[in-house]
């Protein structure tokens, strides 16, 4: 299995949003959704605020595969449905956009949100943006 690397890391946690464009049945991508993006120790998740019921949580389902633009790393990667490290993500969330979005935070942090938490996983392509 592929890991980040310190560098991705840090370039994806500093971006304040995500793009991720998850594959159809045919390989191809769809139209890229911008979301919340958080880092705990060596992984990177991402949740559905309206839960597994969205549009695009139910098409990341399909082949569990995306295409990410975060930071300016573009990376192909496995998404990887999670309901660990679900109060450590709770409290990246907060940390991160707490401040800025008082209002809007708790939604991220609400049970149907934490339902739909993906781990963003690397798989072997890449392409990273210097």
């Amino acid at each position: 299995m592929s890991r980040w690397t310190q560098n991705q890391l840090d370039r994806i946690d500093g971006a304040q949003e995500l793009t991720l464009a998850s594959a159809r049945g045919d390989g191809t991508l769809r139209r890229p959704v911008t979301m919340w993006v958080v880092r705990d120790g060596e992984d990177i998740y991402v949740r559905s605020v309206n839960g597994r019921g969205s549009n695009w949580f139910r098409g990341a389902q399909t082949r569990h595969e995306a295409r990410i633009r975060a930071g300016g790393v573009e990376e192909d990667v496995g998404l990887v449905e999670t309901d660990e490290a679900g109060d450590r993500i709770d409290a990246a969330y907060r940390t991160k956009y707490g401040r800025r979005y008082p209002t809007i935070v708790p939604s991220i942090l609400a049970p149907r949100a934490r339902a739909a938490t993906l781990k963003l996983v690397p798989r072997e392509t890449t392409t990273t943006d210097n």
